[in-house]
């Protein structure tokens, strides 16, 4: 045995003891099923296609697995149909950094809507402070259970309303509360970022930090809107900028103006592949342009997006990439360092996350197979 053995196939077990870092995941598509039903009951909402939380899981997938954005989002109204109350934000918040804890992530950024949770009288701030609760319980939770996660918040107003830059100023207002940016989401065709530019020009006057949703189910003129007249930080999924990428037949790559900007600015991309299935941005994990965009040395990193309607979580989504590209500790190291360099918390603490959590939690990963040897024969 040498050196060598560290390069190989990490099992289903270490991918899911290894650090992860997850920057794009929506706490109203990450539901538990059995919350979900469980709500719906105490607040009487009665319009779930199913009630028993097994069959309520699988209907979330299929309905999710239509092929389309716009059907892909419908499902949402079942979720935050049933997150319009305090309570119900602190458990599903709680619950979400439980989760993502349990599954070995140790930062997350999870992004909701505060403008949908207000039918039943709630107030963006109360919303907000209702959701922070939960991730701090969330997180005490966790360290019980043996397990260290930081959750930070990011607030999302919907491309398709006119209240962005009233959630933009509410991103601001609590920014040392537990949220650390903005984002827009929603159907991407026909409702362009530069619709809310004023927003943008808000939080860019505040040095505060956002990420655009842009290159998902709409192509590079999202991409190019996002980064050179809204001026994001990162992009969510941004998986169609692989349409600026030319593949010769002989493997030879050419990179078009605006691929080679997002590599040489090392623009963050938050790729999701299996919702990117779901919603045909890409036809398959082999397909997917995660491959040739981590060989390229884009700045990508591997996030969930919605682990409800995926079905779906962080050592999952590796687990993909691991059976399909035959990537090892190395490579899920890699995506995992790209994404703590691009969180928006400070510096210094991303840095402290990087040399004090992650890479030793990858060397002590690594250096298992010096020990399978002795363990099996009995030395």
């Amino acid at each position: 045995m040498t050196s060598e053995t560290v390069t190989t196939v990490p099992t289903a077990d270490q991918i899911r003891r290894a650090p992860k870092v997850l920057l794009h995941d929506h706490l109203d598509g990450g539901l538990r099923p059995a919350t979900v039903a469980e709500l719906a009951r105490a607040t009487g909402y009665d319009g779930l296609p199913e009630t028993d939380p097994e069959a309520l899981g699988t209907w979330f997938r299929e309905a999710a697995d239509s092929g389309s954005l716009e059907r892909y989002l419908e499902t949402f109204a079942h979720t935050c149909a049933v997150m319009q109350t305090r309570e119900a934000l602190v458990r599903v918040a709680a619950e979400c950094a439980e989760d993502l804890a349990a599954d070995g992530v140790v930062y997350a950024e999870v992004r909701y809507a505060p403008e949908q949770h207000l039918e039943r009288g709630l107030t963006l701030e109360e919303v907000v402070e209702a959701v922070n609760e939960g991730f701090r319980e969330g997180e005490r939770r966790a360290r019980e259970a043996g397990h260290r996660i930081r959750v930070g918040v990011l607030l999302t107003a919907m491309r398709h309303a006119a209240r962005s830059l009233e959630i933009a100023e509410l991103a601001n207002r609590y920014r040392d509360a537990g949220v650390v940016g903005f984002d827009i989401a929603g159907a991407e065709a026909g409702h362009p970022p530069t619709r809310h530019l004023d927003a943008f020009e808000y939080l860019k006057r505040e040095n505060n930090h956002f990420t655009i949703h842009a290159g998902e189910a709409f192509g590079l003129p999202s991409i190019w809107q996002a980064l050179q007249w809204c001026g994001a930080d990162r992009l969510g999924h941004g998986v169609r900028i692989i349409d600026d990428i030319q593949v010769a037949e002989d493997g030879s790559v050419k990179l078009g103006r605006l691929a080679a900007y997002v590599r040489d600015k090392r623009v963050p991309l938050e790729m999701c592949p299996t919702s990117n299935l779901q919603t045909g941005a890409a036809p398959s994990y082999a397909e997917h342009p995660i491959g040739l965009l981590r060989r390229l040395r884009f700045r990508v990193t591997v996030n969930t997006d919605n682990r409800l309607m995926s079905g779906t979580g962080m050592s999952r989504e590796f687990e993909h990439l691991v059976e399909t590209f035959g990537y090892t500790l190395d490579d899920m190291q890699w995506f995992t360092v790209n994404a703590m360099k691009s969180a928006f918390i400070p510096f210094d603490e991303r840095l402290a996350m990087i040399n004090d959590v992650i890479k030793p939690g990858y060397a002590e990963l690594k250096s298992e197979w010096l020990f399978r040897e002795a363990a099996a024969t009995g030395r």
